[in-house]
């Protein structure tokens, strides 16, 4: 049987989950490529922070985003689409300074390759305003991407420590890429003192050669476990999940779907799989479900999708 390290029990509450990091435009190509040779890309909204709040919202849940845009025709068009879908915005910035991030993807059917023109998302700061919106959740979630360059991290590490000090469910998505971090800072050493200060991780096959090197799936378990994982969910792609706490491990089968777009798959995975725990579900119920929004978003490109709600979804897929 598999447990999470806390109760997410709590009363008053007024946002289910919240997320923090990158809100950003993702440019994905039109056609299948291993580069970067298309000619034509196509903007989408991107990020996984507003991917999870926007697929919770569609789920049925009530989700909120921590993130900082540009004061431009990008970032407008991002703020607009997570109130489109009635997400909580009260903890996005815009900044005049810096301009909307933006991420230029290939298409894939396995894992896309991206380059990232970062700018407005790694400039977030602290406010009263986001210590206060952590207060109101009972899930805080958050990416590499929200502790990879200052000031994010210091902000984001602050609102970490708010949530642990008020006894929150903390999820971390350890989606660690070189490329992305800041030069002078050593992401995987602080990746790895991190994992044992949250309760839940849900690394990729992709993520754990990153961070961990070469190893077997169960290698790599052993590790995480090693650093301190208190629920380590590991994510196979076509071959399901294995979720993991020191007590035991069990295999769950990926939902057979056609393959459109992989972007926003594993974001598709968290948000089912927070809707399904913060419903009552079992953990391995809840990865099942998180199986199926993934299926969903699958089968179309970009990270958004349309999603039924949670209980429609269950019923589908018969869970």
């Amino acid at each position: 049987m598999f447990k999470l390290t806390k109760s997410i029990e709590i009363e008053n509450e007024n946002i289910d989950v919240i997320t923090i990091g990158e809100v950003i435009i993702d440019m994905i190509s039109k056609g299948y490529s291993t580069g970067f040779e298309n000619k034509m890309f196509f903007k989408y909204f991107g990020g996984s922070p507003g991917n999870i709040a926007i697929n919770l919202r569609q789920l049925g849940l009530k989700s909120a985003v921590i993130t900082n845009l540009g004061n431009d025709g990008f970032g407008k068009f991002l703020i607009d689409s997570l109130m489109d879908f009635n997400v909580n915005v009260e903890g996005v910035t815009l900044d005049n300074k810096y301009n909307t991030s933006l991420v230029v993807v290939s298409k894939s059917k396995k894992n896309p390759s991206f380059i990232a023109y970062r700018q407005a998302d790694k400039e977030l700061k602290l406010t009263n305003n986001l210590t206060d919106l952590i207060d109101n959740a009972k899930i805080v979630h958050f990416t590499s991407w929200a502790i990879s360059h200052e000031p994010i991290r210091t902000t984001t590490m602050a609102l970490l420590d708010k949530a642990k000090s008020k006894g929150k469910l903390i999820g971390f998505d350890p989606n660690y890429r070189e490329i992305l971090w800041q030069k002078d800072h050593n992401g995987l050493k602080f990746i790895k003192e991190i994992i044992k200060k949250v309760d839940i991780i849900k690394p990729s096959l992709d993520d754990s050669k990153n961070i961990l090197g070469e190893d077997s799936i169960d290698g790599y378990i052993d590790k995480y476990l090693n650093l301190g994982a208190k629920l380590v969910i590991l994510t196979l792609g076509e071959d399901g999940a294995i979720i993991a706490n020191e007590n035991n491990r069990k295999k769950i089968s990926a939902i057979e779907t056609s393959v459109n777009d992989t972007t926003g798959a594993g974001d598709a995975l968290w948000s089912g799989f927070y809707a399904g725990v913060l419903k009552g579900e079992t953990i391995e119920k809840s990865v099942e479900i998180g199986s199926a929004v993934s299926a969903l978003k699958l089968k179309e490109t970009g990270a958004i999708t349309k999603i039924p709600r949670l209980s429609k979804v269950k019923k589908i897929f018969s869970l």
